[in-house]
């Protein structure tokens, strides 16, 4: 009965350490800079222009508008930011010096390769190495190498490129578009994007965030500060060089997988993100509730039959919709418009109507069938520009429908009107396709975000794969020296798992080839065994259709021969013979690794033809099935498993049963490097792995999942005091509708004690927020009790959020009025200690109403202190140190 207070509210500065107040809001910054710094004199004329409202300083040169002082020693106040223009063999000094006056928040905007060595050294967190600075446009803090000034805006940019982050405020400034915060990474070798993007998630003056990637750190730190962000408002990524690096495009899909998995919008170069950005400052509409597949509906109105057909193209070639212009509501507000206007999709006014745009886009906004207006204007001689910007302009403050974008083509009297657009806070686009990319991108953040908040069914699949079978099978193989398993020992990992896979027998010689076919009946495939040899059929090393023992033992001689002639050097260790499956739709599931983001998923077409023309999906581990469905549908494949012509429907849950259990094995056995499943037939009975290939790590290494896997060896059954029993375990997605249900369950004053109001329900967005956790940011274990139907109902919640990399959390708790009076609240908190203990935390704390006396007398029990807040009469603080 505790609620939740807002993040910003557990960074209270703490002695000797970082803050991230301090790089991110500081109230006094130094330069610290060498003689023939290149940086330095840009750093200090931008710190002394920007108007900075604290305390500037320098050590080193002299610099207009900074305090100068001989050393850090001499500085006359504590710095909360040091710049550190420096050469590397100067950092270390610096940094201790700096330590010892208590700043333990730098950026370093040259090269210092061994700076997290320094960071671990001196206690000093940095920006960098190359970082293009930071700048608090709100506070007057330009502390970067930009060129040129940076204006206030809700758009938080951080960046690693230099060239980059130059380039989008070029373009801002001239797009009249402001910035919260400019924070550039470097070459992220101190702090990361995790750190910035935890600030900017609790700040309430960003409204989108701006990402350039190149380098993730650490991939579990990322992926969940970006999901944390993208939860409460659009954040936008731009990758460069990722083809560049891995020509293949897998590195690629595999970034776009796991930006997607945290709901951010990724893009694919400067004109996308410009795109997105000038969308995203300007227009801030939710999606609309209520219908399925809402947000891509587009409603286009010009006075130039050109425009109105080149914004439609590139509606439908971005994958979205032509609004459906019909019904009453079209009818009247064809009464409101020039004579022989329809309700026809792009609606044309006709060139001496321009300055009915915008009143045309409002009422388009206005209708339920339209998700996003695109307003196009061809300049034409008769209308007065100026008017027919000030009604687009003040069509779009007085909107309070879908959102209005306009397009302005042309430059000469076209770019200053936009210019005029953008400074009132109108989107402005110069081309209908770029108006039409603004759309798409809002499109995609709406579906990417809600995707990431998506509420799934109570269903689960439970697995309860042979384990010890799996232990016993990789350890066999590393006793033998080897690294990959046969193709007999990848079946059966995959069938200790629950995953169908074609029966058969690895056999030494022909004449045993004969025999297994026997046993196994007719028709039967048989397959040469060799490690030296990746793909059989390439050397003749797969004959299918065998329908008798002496057929088999004639393939066989005759399989050796073909083989060893192909490749004379390669062992060939036996023969394996299954028995032939029947006919289906041919799949590959694949486990690899990527070197940002680590273990990956894919899910295509199948067979010989999977690499001449490739049809993928990836996703990250761990997979539940709404996520496996989600893959499935993501490749071209998907549309033939639904049926097609002659490709009779597939069995769709038991392809997403098997992506799922391939995803347990990723989380079980980190050992496991690769994981090839090619073909996997599907039919309309279900799935059978037919080939698969495993291979191991060296010794000693283990894979690391970018997304924290269940912890489901923290669930254990509790008993009450009157004999029941229930199950106590962490929270998961799945439990969506069972949170729901307990929460009517709860008595009014349960509801303000815990929430600190009257809530009538809990939204979709907010039980998203309770049950999608990441595990290792929080921990949520809930009481589960089997319902008379059968289905679990959830009883008790206990909650501890941990501070972002620091040392304290804040719980929750709340328990089913038929529990009270069972013990089962101080269970749960007993299990929240363990937990916070586990992870390091040292002292966790929460607010209760200084009415709620019961609550006040049980957090006492377990140890608590209680103190008024200092922040509301009306509440205590209960704190524990672990």
């Amino acid at each position: 009965m505790l609620r939740r207070r807002m993040l910003p509210s557990l960074h209270a500065p703490r002695r000797g350490g970082f803050r991230d107040t301090a790089l991110l809001r500081p109230g006094s910054v130094v330069l610290v800079a060498a003689d023939g710094s290149a940086e330095a004199p840009v750093l200090a004329r931008n710190l002394a222009a920007g108007g900075f409202r604290g305390r500037l300083m320098a050590v080193g040169p002299a610099w207009p508008g900074l305090e100068s002082f001989p050393d850090i020693a001499a500085l006359p106040a504590t710095p909360d930011l040091a710049v550190l223009c420096l050469p590397p063999p100067a950092l270390a000094a610096a940094m201790r010096a700096l330590a010892e006056k208590g700043c333990h928040a730098a950026m370093v905007p040259g090269p210092a390769p061994d700076l997290g060595a320094l960071e671990a050294a001196t206690g000093v967190r940095a920006l960098g190495q190359g970082s293009f600075g930071v700048a608090v446009p709100g506070i007057g803090l330009n502390a970067t190498l930009s060129h040129i000034p940076i204006g206030k805006g809700r758009l938080g940019l951080v960046t690693q490129s230099s060239a980059i982050a130059r380039a989008v405020l070029d373009w801002a400034a001239a797009e009249s578009v402001g910035f919260s915060h400019v924070v550039g990474i470097g070459g992220n070798h101190g702090i990361g994007f995790a750190a910035i993007l935890d600030w900017l998630a609790r700040d309430p003056g960003t409204g989108a965030i701006l990402l350039d990637l190149r380098r993730i750190r650490n991939r579990r730190m990322f992926v969940s500060a970006a999901r944390a962000a993208a939860r409460t408002r659009p954040v936008v990524a731009l990758r460069a060089g990722g083809r560049l690096a891995d020509a293949s495009g897998e590195a690629d899909a595999v970034m776009e997988a796991a930006l997607r998995r945290a709901g951010v919008l990724r893009v694919a170069g400067l004109e996308d993100l410009f795109a997105a950005a000038e969308t995203l400052a300007r227009v801030r509409v939710p999606m609309r509730a209520g219908r399925p597949g809402s947000g891509d509906r587009i409603a286009v109105v010009t006075n130039g039959v050109g425009l109105g057909v080149l914004a439609s193209d590139a509606a439908l070639t971005g994958g979205a919709r032509l609004a459906a212009l019909s019904g009453p509501e079209v009818a009247a507000l064809a009464l409101g418009l020039p004579e022989g206007v329809g309700g026809a999709n792009p609606l044309v006014l006709g060139p001496g109507e321009a300055v009915r745009l915008g009143e045309a886009a409002a009422m388009l906004a206005a209708l339920p069938e339209v998700d996003a207006v695109v307003a196009l204007h061809a300049p034409t001689p008769e209308a007065d520009p100026d008017v027919v910007r000030e009604a687009l302009a003040a069509a779009v403050r007085a909107n309070r429908g879908a959102p209005i974008l306009v397009g302005w083509p042309g430059q000469a009297t076209a770019g200053p009107q936009r210019a005029r657009l953008a400074e009132a806070g109108v989107a402005a686009f110069p081309t209908p396709e770029a108006a039409v990319r603004g759309v798409l991108h809002l499109v995609q953040d709406r579906r990417n975000r809600a995707a990431a908040a998506e509420l799934p069914a109570r269903e689960v699949l439970e697995l309860a794969p042979d384990r010890s079978r799996v232990e016993s099978i990789l350890a066999a193989v590393r006793a033998a020296g080897r690294l990959d398993l046969t193709e007999e020992e990848a079946l059966a990992v995959l069938a200790a798992y629950g995953l169908p896979t074609v029966p058969g027998r690895a056999v030494a010689g022909p004449e045993e080839a004969a025999d297994a076919a026997a046993m196994l009946g007719f028709p039967v495939v048989l397959k040469v065994l060799s490690p030296d040899i990746a793909r059989k059929t390439e050397v003749g090393g797969v004959v299918l259709g065998l329908g008798s023992a002496a057929a088999v033992r004639q393939a066989a001689v005759a399989m050796a021969a073909r083989v060893a002639a192909a490749r004379p050097g390669a062992r060939i260790t036996g023969f394996l013979v299954q028995r032939q499956a029947g006919r289906g739709q041919e799949l590959r599931l694949r486990l690899g690794e990527d070197a940002m983001f680590g273990p990956w998923i894919a899910f295509g077409r199948g067979g010989t033809a999977a690499e001449i023309d490739p049809d993928e999906g990836f996703d990250l581990p761990p997979l539940n099935l709404p996520l496996a469905h989600a893959l499935i549908r993501r490749t071209r494949t998907a549309r033939l498993l639904a049926g097609w012509r002659d490709h009779p429907p597939a069995n769709i849950p038991a392809i997403a049963d098997a992506l799922v259990r391939l995803s347990q094995i990723a989380v079980d056995f980190p050992a496991i490097r690769t994981v090839g499943i090619n073909p996997l037939v599907a039919d309309g009975e279900g799935v059978m792995a037919l080939d698969a290939s495993i291979a191991l790590r060296p010794e000693g290494e283990r894979g690391f999942l970018a997304i924290p896997p269940y912890p489901s060896d923290l669930a254990r059954p509790w008993r009450g005091r009157d004999g029941r029993e229930v199950m106590v375990r962490p929270i998961r997605p799945e439990d969506a509708e069972a949170h729901a249900e307990a929460f009517r369950r709860l008595s009014a004053e349960d509801i303000r004690y815990r929430f600190f109001s009257a809530l009538a329900e809990l939204s979709p967005e907010q039980i998203a927020r309770l049950t999608q956790i990441d595990y290792d940011r929080e921990m949520a274990f809930v009481a589960v009790e089997r319902g008379p139907a059968g289905a679990d109902r959830t009883v008790g919640v206990a909650r501890l959020i941990r501070e972002p990399g620091g040392e304290r959390g804040e719980f929750a708790v709340i328990v089913d009025p038929a529990w009270k009076g069972q013990g089962l609240a101080r269970h749960l908190m007993e299990r929240l200690f363990d937990w916070g203990r586990a992870t390091g935390l040292a002292e966790i704390e929460g607010s209760v109403l200084a009415e709620n006396r019961p609550m006040i007398a049980f957090v006492r029990a377990l140890g608590f202190s209680v103190q008024p807040s200092a922040e509301d009469p009306e509440v205590v603080v209960a704190r524990k140190r672990l």
